[in-house]
C-alpha cells in the first residue's frame, strides 16, 4: 500500500491513509463472503463475464469507503489500489471455472497482510470483537457458510445444465 500512499500524496497533499482496526474472524472471511457475493453468485447465476466484471468493479470501489469520513481527502485510495489487480485475479479465476481457488487465495492474502499489518504496528488489530463476545464470530461463519453453500448449489446446477 506504500506505492498507491505516495501516489495519493502526490495529489492530495496533506493525504493520510485512513486506519481502522480489523478484526481476525472478519478479515478472514472477508474472502469468502467478497468473493462469493461480487464474483460467484452473479457468475453462477447471469453466466455473463460482463456482470461478473461489474461486480468486481462494484468490490473494487467499495473498497475506497474504508474510512470513517466520506471526505474527497480522507478515503481510502491507497487500499483502492492495491485492490485493482486482485479484481483481475478474481475475475480470471472465476471465469476459467476456479473460484474456489480465488476463495482461497483472498482469504490467505487477507491472513498474511492481516499479520503483517499488525506485527508492523500500521493497524490496530483484534482476534476477537470489541465486545469480547462471539456474537460477531458466529454470524460471520453463518454469512459465510450461506454463501458457500448458495454459491456451490449454483455452480452444481450450473454442471447439471451442461449434461
Amino acid at each position: 500500500m506504500l506505492i498507491g500512499t505516495s501516489v495519493i500524496e502526490k495529489v492530495f497533499l496533506d493525504y493520510e491513509e485512513p486506519s481502522r482496526p480489523l478484526y481476525l474472524h472478519l478479515v478472514l472471511a472477508a474472502g469468502l463472503i467478497e468473493e462469493t457475493i461480487f464474483f460467484g453468485i452473479p457468475f453462477y447465476v447471469f453466466g455473463n463475464n460482463f456482470v461478473v466484471l461489474a461486480g468486481g468493479i462494484i468490490w473494487a470501489m467499495i473498497h475506497i469507503l474504508n474510512t470513517d469520513t466520506f471526505e474527497i481527502s480522507a478515503l481510502a485510495f491507497a487500499n483502492w489500489l492495491f485492490v485493482i489487480p486482485s479484481l483481475f485475479f478474481s475475475l480470471r479465476t472465476w471465469i476459467s471455472g476456479k473460484g474456489w481457488f480465488a476463495i482461497l487465495t483472498h482469504s490467505i492474502w487477507n491472513g498474511i497482510f492481516f499479520a503483517l499489518s499488525c506485527v508492523s504496528g500500521q493497524t490496530f488489530c483484534m482476534i476477537t470483537s470489541p465486545e469480547g463476545d462471539a456474537h460477531g464470530i458466529i454470524n460471520s461463519m453463518i454469512l459465510s457458510g450461506g454463501l458457500l453453500s448458495l454459491t456451490y448449489l449454483l455452480y452444481r446446477r450450473k454442471q447439471n445444465k451442461e449434461l
